[in-house]
């Protein structure tokens, strides 16, 4: 992340912020001469402010107590998936009450990433923190998947964990990592049961075992715009191309939800803002703000399935150009979502990443760009197993080859027998590359996606080396197709093991 001026991050914990609380933000930015406000992929507030204002504005977010960081994101947001509850689904037990009291247990400002997501939902990623919190069947207990600091190695936690455990735990297990950097800490190979032993020798938390493997529902990415309604309410999406929110509409935005008793604003991975709660007699207070500010709410769907670092003029850039190439070919993504990688390790979220192969910082002009493709494995977003497609892609050819490789997705999905997705990869010193026999390789029949016996299935418990046959009970970890309905491959694939962080 490059900081060209004064940079401020705030926290908006859990994507949650009350509408006074975000006017007092906003009036103190508005002081110190911000005009426009962005959010983040994990939830939180950026802004930019002239270095002679900077004290005028330390001094206003003070005076409402707001903490902030300036050119640092040393502590990333707690994300949490509360934003789409009852909008897009119900969870069954997961309420607005048990959100908000394990955000509340968070007496320490977390080193590392941590998600709060519910297993019924699509819209909010699995695994991009660092302690990765997944709502179970059981009522206040959730899975845990540790994703080791700038690693991809992921430990699935032997046992369910207590809601109110949340924050001690996370906030122990930050403890001995750092402590223990040569063992937990961007390290080639992780022994995650020995972070286990240790937590559990330190801490005394309540536990429940695992009686069902964890299950994710397959990836579909609501539309999340403009007017909708749920129940007999409203709620109301706003995203914006270039990222930027005017302040002057925000501050109108918060004056109408407490003009009307919305209480709360929440903020999305996909830097959008969401206001839920929206009353019938109400709706022309909204519209009239729309169009005040000329602020366009049907986007094509296209276009907000795409992940982009933050503050990242560069990425966003080549993504609004790889938009336009797309309406121009009327291109479907549907199922689909893209991310755009400029540095290492910054661990977006996306089935299909861009990543470019020159160093953006040099300011090398976009047309002398070469990108890699990279693809996860089964298209599924939440893996972190990825392919390459193809590598040194000029600008000129990139969009042919995303709408190719889209192509092969969409004739996957219509396929009824099992197909390989055909990829060829030249040899590259600087990647390590495994080859591995098809014949204890498995694939789903419906979505593509393969068990490999070398690595197992360590999300539906099953560990590494496990051979196929001897499962008694398995199902796709993407679409939920039984063990039946997976077929063994024969010949070769190379799989490149990426470190996407």
């Amino acid at each position: 992340m490059i900081y060209h001026k004064p940079t401020i991050k705030i926290n908006l914990v859990g994507g949650i912020v009350s509408a006074g609380d975000l006017y007092d933000i906003l009036s103190a930015a508005e002081k110190a001469g911000v005009e426009n406000i962005r959010f983040g992929n994990r939830q939180q507030l950026y802004f930019t402010v002239a270095k002679d204002r900077l004290e005028e504005l330390k001094q206003g977010l003070a005076c409402v107590n707001v903490s902030y960081e300036q050119n640092e994101d040393n502590h990333p947001n707690i994300l949490s998936s509360y934003a789409i509850e009852d909008v897009f689904y119900t969870s069954e037990w997961l309420r607005e009450g048990v959100y908000k009291d394990i955000l509340d247990l968070f007496d320490y400002k977390p080193r590392v990433k941590i998600n709060l997501v519910d297993k019924n939902q699509t819209f909010f990623p699995f695994f991009t923190g660092n302690f990765n919190f997944v709502a179970s069947d059981t009522s206040n207990y959730w899975y845990l998947y540790v994703r080791f600091p700038k690693t991809n190695i992921i430990y699935n936690w032997p046992s369910l964990v207590y809601s109110e455990d949340i924050p001690g735990l996370s906030k122990l297990l930050e403890e001995l990592i750092f402590a223990n950097k040569d063992k937990f800490y961007d390290q080639p190979a992780i022994d995650g049961n020995l972070l286990h032993k240790q937590a559990s020798a330190e801490g005394d938390f309540v536990i429940q075992p695992i009686s069902n493997a964890l299950k994710l529902p397959e990836f579909k990415l609501p539309y999340y715009e403009g007017f909708n309604r749920y129940g007999n309410k409203t709620w109301l999406g706003i995203y914006r191309r270039d990222e930027l929110f005017p302040l002057a509409f925000l501050k109108d935005v918060c004056k109408i939800c407490l003009q009307t008793r919305i209480g709360q604003l929440y903020t999305t991975p996909w830097k959008s803002i969401v206001i839920k709660g929206i009353e019938s007699v109400d709706r022309d207070l909204w519209d009239n703000v729309l169009c005040k500010y000329r602020i366009n709410v049907r986007h094509a769907s296209n276009e907000l399935n795409w992940q982009v670092e933050d503050l990242c003029e560069y990425g966003l850039k080549l993504k609004n150009y790889l938009v336009r190439k797309f309406n121009e070919e009327d291109i479907r993504t549907y199922r689909l979502c893209f991310a755009i990688k400029t540095q290492p390790k910054t661990g977006l979220f996306g089935s299909i990443v861009i990543r470019t192969q020159q160093d953006i910082a040099r300011d090398t002009p976009l047309a002398e760009e070469h990108f890699e493709l990279l693809y996860t494995k089964g298209f599924n977003p939440n893996s972190k197993d990825f392919v390459s497609f193809k590598k040194g892609v000029p600008k000129d050819e990139l969009a042919a080859d995303l709408i190719e490789l889209c192509n092969i997705f969409y004739e996957l999905q219509s396929r009824t027998d099992v197909v390989s997705v055909p990829v060829y990869l030249e040899e590259d010193n600087s990647m390590k590359a495994e080859e591995k026999q098809l014949d204890k390789v498995y694939q789903c029949k419906h979505c593509l996606t393969v068990y490999d016996e070398e690595y197992g299935d360590e999300l539906n418990g099953v560990e590494a080396g496990t051979s196929f046959e001897t499962i008694t009970t398995y199902h796709c970890p993407t679409c939920d197709a039984p063990k039946e309905d997976f077929a063994l491959l024969n010949g070769k694939l190379r799989a490149y093991i990426i470190d996407e962080g």
